[in-house]
C-alpha cells in the first residue's frame, strides 16, 4: 500500500518540467500498490519556497491538476530535490487536506511523505498542539512534519546547529510504529533524508561514470561524541540552554562535513554528476537505472552534494558496516501490459513461463534431483527440527495450505499453517528447534514481518519464500528461496501463487531427498512438475468457455460457493478469494466434508456452486458431496479431469476439464479456471481489475 518516490539531481541540469515528469512517471509505476490520492512537492521560484500539488484520485488527476495550475516548467536546476506520494487512506478520508506531502507550517519549512502508521501520533499531536502548532489534516503523518520543525527550532534556540541526518535521528527517537519516509527542507536545500522501519525504501543511482565501489559505507557516530551531543540536546530540551563546558557535537565549528562516500569519489576531485531515485519499489526505478541500494530498518539515507551516506544511530554487534549497490535483473518490458488489457490478465497468461522459471536450474529432471541453493546448507538443521510453522497472509497462506499435506507426507515433520496476524495475536509459543517458513510475494507484508521478528527473537530458524529480491523478508530470514515469478503488478496475486506452490513443493522434496522409501514418490512428483508449464497452457485455452459461462450464468449472481477436499480445499479458498477481491461477488470456499454441518442449508437451484472433482484418493468422497448437492436441486459447475465420464454424466450444470497430474500438484491446474473466472466476472461488471477498491498490493500496515 502507498507509494513513495523521490528524485534528486546533482550537477545534472533538469528543468522543473522534467523533474515533475520524473515524479509523475515514478508514481504511475507505483499505482498497482493501491491508493486513493497523490501529490508532489518541488522547489518554488523564490529561495526557500515550495510548490506542493496534491489531490484525491488517480495520478492522472494529479497530472491534470499540475497542468491546470500552470506551474512554470522552464526553470533549470542543477541541484534539486522533489518528493512524491500515492496514499492509501488510514487516518482520514481521501480529501485534499489528508493527501501527502504534508508540511510543517504554512511556509513549508519541512515537507514529508510517509508510508506506514505512527502508533503514538495522538501523544505527539497533543504535545505539538501545546506548542502552538495548528494542524491542517487528520493524518498521523502531519505530526512527523511538525515534529521536524519543533526539534529544529528547539535545537536552534539552544544554539545547536544540526545537519539533516542528525535532525532526522532526533525525530526518529520520538516516533513509534512503522514508516518509510522522505523529508526535504528549505533549511537544507538540495538535500533529502530517507529512512525506513517496517516499510520498504530503496535508492537508485544513475551516473555516467562507473562507481568506485559497489557499496556504501554505513556511518556510525563516535560513542563519546554521541553521548556528549545527547546530553547537550536533552539538557536543551528541558532547560532551553546548554551548560558551560558541554559543547554539542554539531556546533558551528564541528558542523563541517568531513566524511566522503567511497562509491562517489572522483579521480580528479571534481564532484560527479549523479541522479538519485528513492522509491518504495524497484518497479518505479528500473526505467532510469538498474543500480539500487535497499535500505535496512533504521537506516538513514542522507543525500547531499552528489553523495549518498547511510547513517545508523548506534552500532550493534554483528551488524553489517556496508550496504551493497545491487544490479536489478528486472526489465522494463516485464512491468508493461504488452498486448493484454490488464496486468492481471497478463500475469495469468505468464504462468507457463513463471512456473518454468521457478524450477529452472533447480530441478534435474533426468536424475530426479532438486537443488535449492539458498537452502542447501540449512537442510540438515531443518530435518532435525521439532516442527515446521508456515506463516503467511492471504494468497500466500493458501499456498501453504495447499502444500502442507505433501510436506508432512515426505518429511514426517508436523506442519502447522498460521495466519500471521492471528499468530501474533495469540503470541503463539515458538522454540529454538522450530523452523518458521515465511511466504510472501512482496516480502514486505507488515504482519508477516512482525511475526518474523517475533520468531527471530525466540531463536527459531527462519526460511523465506519470496518473490521480491532485496525485500525485508529476504534479507532478514536465515535462508530461503526466491520464487522467480517476475514482477507481479496486479493486486490479485496469480502467478505468485503458482510459483510459491511449486517452490514449497521443491522445498519438501529437498528435505526428503535422503529418504529411500520416498524415492518413487519423488520421481512421480518431479516428473509431474516437468509437465506443469505445458499443462497450464492447455488450461488457459479454457478462457473462452469460462467467459461464456460467466456471461450465461454468473454475471448477475450475488454469491458463489466453492467445494474442495484434501489438496483442493486450498484451491477452493484461493478461488473464492480471487472472486471476492476482483469481482466484489460474495464467495466462500468450503471443505466438502463439512457440507452436512451447516453449509448444505444454503443449497438450492439458484445458488451457483463450483466443485473440484479431479482424480485423487478422495475422489469418491468428493463425488458423494456432489450427489448431496444435486439431490437438493443444485446444479454445480464441476472442474474435473479431461474425459472423465463419471463426472459429466448428468450431474453437472457445466464442466471445465483440466489435464490430470500428480495429486499434490493438481491444485496448480485447478486454480487457473478460477483466476480466469474472477477476471471475466470483474471485466463484465466494469470493475477496474488491477485496482480493486479498498485493497493494496503490498499491505505494509497492520
Amino acid at each position: 500500500m502507498c507509494g513513495i518516490f523521490g528524485y534528486v539531481n546533482f550537477l545534472v541540469d533538469r528543468t522543473r518540467g522534467e523533474i515533475v515528469d520524473n515524479l509523475i512517471e515514478g508514481l504511475q509505476r507505483l499505482e498497482y500498490r493501491g491508493y486513493d490520492s497523490s501529490g508532489i512537492a518541488i522547489d518554488g521560484d523564490q529561495k526557500g519556497s515550495n510548490i506542493i500539488v496534491k489531490t484525491p484520485g488517480k495520478v492522472q488527476v494529479l497530472k491534470q491538476k499540475i497542468i491546470d495550475d500552470k506551474i512554470e516548467r522552464s526553470t533549470i536546476f542543477d541541484n534539486h530535490v522533489g518528493i512524491a506520494h500515492t496514499r492509501w487512506a488510514t487516518h482520514g478520508q481521501p480529501m485534499i487536506e489528508n493527501c501527502h506531502p504534508h508540511r510543517s507550517d504554512p511556509s513549508g519549512e519541512f515537507i514529508v511523505v510517509h508510508n506506514g502508521i505512527i502508533t503514538n501520533y495522538r501523544a505527539l499531536k497533543t504535545l505539538l498542539l501545546s506548542k502552538g502548532f495548528e494542524f491542517e489534516s487528520e493524518t498521523d503523518t502531519e505530526c512527523i512534519a511538525k515534529l521536524f520543525k519543533h526539534v529544529y527550532d528547539t535545537n536552534l534556540k539552544a544554539g545547536i546547529s544540526l545537519d539533516l541526518n542528525e535532525l532526522t535521528k532526533q525525530v526518529l527517537y520520538e516516533l513509534e510504529g512503522s514508516y518509510g519516509l522522505l523529508v526535504k527542507s528549505v533549511h537544507y536545500p538540495g538535500e533529502v533524508c530517507g529512512t525506513r522501519k517496517g516499510s520498504p525504501l530503496l535508492v537508485g543511482v544513475k551516473t555516467e561514470k562507473k562507481l568506485k565501489v559497489d557499496f556504501v559505507d554505513v556511518e556510525f557516530p563516535d560513542p563519546k561524541q554521541q553521548a556528549q551531543q545527547d546530553a547537550a540536546i536533552n539538557h536543551a530540551k528541558h532547560h532551553g540552554s546548554i551548560p558551560e563546558g558541554l559543547l554539542p557535537l554539531a556546533s558551528n565549528e564541528s558542523n563541517l562535513r568531513t566524511s566522503q562516500s567511497r562509491a562517489f569519489l572522483a579521480d580528479d576531485g571534481v564532484p560527479m554528476p549523479v541522479e538519485f531515485f528513492l522509491s518504495s519499489d524497484p518497479a518505479s526505478v528500473i526505467q532510469h537505472t538498474k543500480k539500487v541500494l535497499f535500505l535496512e530498518d533504521d537506516d538513514i539515507a542522507h543525500i547531499y552534494d552528489g553523495e549518498l551516506h547511510i547513517h545508523r544511530a548506534k552500532k550493534s554487534a554483528g551488524e553489517s558496516t556496508t550496504r551493497q549497490i545491487q544490479t536489478l535483473e528486472m526489465e522494463l518490458n516485464e512491468i508493461m501490459k504488452g498486448p493484454y488489457n490488464h496486468f492481471m490478465q497478463k500475469e495469468i497468461f505468464e504462468q507457463p513461463d513463471s512456473t518454468f522459471n521457478t524450477m529452472r536450474g533447480r530441478i534435474d529432471f533426468n536424475n530426479d534431483i532438486v537443488t535449492l541453493g539458498g537452502l542447501k546448507a540449512w537442510l540438515p538443521t531443518i530435518r532435525r527440527c521439532r516442527r515446521i510453522i508456515m506463516i503467511a497472509c492471504g494468497t500466500s497462506y493458501h499456498s501453504c495450505l495447499a502444500t502442507r499435506s505433501i510436506f508432512e507426507e515426505l518429511t514426517e515433520i508436523p506442519v502447522s499453517v498460521e495466519l500471521a496476524s492471528d499468530f501474533l495475536d495469540r503470541k503463539s509459543p515458538v522454540f529454538r528447534d522450530d523452523t518458521c517458513v515465511f511466504v510472501s510475494q512482496s516480502g514486505e507484508t507488515a504482519d508477516s514481518i512482525l511475526a518474523l521478528q517475533y520468531c527471530l527473537d525466540r531463536g527459531a530458524l527462519t526460511v523465506g519464500i519470496v518473490n521480491s529480491v532485496g525485500s525485508s523478508m529476504s534479507r532478514q530470514t536465515h535462508c530461503g528461496v526466491h520464487i522467480n515469478a517476475g514482477p507481479e503488478i496486479g493486486v490479485a496475486s496469480t502467478k505468485a501463487y503458482t510459483s510459491q506452490y511449486i517452490a514449497l513443493v521443491m522445498f519438501a522434496l529437498s528435505l526428503s531427498n535422503d529418504s529411500i522409501s520416498k524415492k518413487n514418490r519423488h520421481h512421480e512428483i518431479i516428473q509431474g512438475l516437468q509437465k506443469i508449464p505445458d499443462q497450464i497452457k492447455k488450461v488457459l485455452n479454457l478462457e473462452n468457455q469460462i467467459k461464456d459461462l460467466c456471461d450465461a450464468t454468473l454475471n448477475d449472481q450475488k454469491s458463489l460457493l466453492l467445494l474442495g477436499r484434501g489438496y483442493q480445499h486450498a484451491t477452493a479458498l484461493e478461488g473464492a478469494l480471487k472472486i471476492k477481491e476482483i469481482s466484489y461477488m460474495h464467495s466462500e470456499g468450503v471443505l466438502a466434508g463439512e457440507l452436512k454441518h451447516g453449509v448444505l442449508a444454503l443449497v438450492d437451484d439458484k445458488l451457483p456452486i463450483i466443485a473440484f472433482a479431479t482424480r485423487d484418493s478422495l475422489f469418491p468422497k468428493v463425488m458423494s458431496a456432489i450427489e448431496q448437492v444435486t439431490a437438493r436441486d443444485g446444479r454445480p459447475i464441476i472442474i474435473c479431469n479431461e474425459g472423465d465420464k463419471t463426472v459429466s454424466d448428468g450431474k453437472a450444470f457445466a464442466t471445465l476439464q483440466v489435464p490430470l497430474t500428480v495429486d499434490c500438484l493438481q491444485g496448480l491446474l485447478n486454480v487457473i479456471p478460477l483466476q480466469l473466472m474472477s477476471y471475466w466476472l470483474a471485466v463484465n461488471r466494469g470493475i477496474d481489475v488491477d485496482f480493486p477498491r479498498n485493497l493494496a498490493k503490498s499491505v505494509t500496515v497492520e
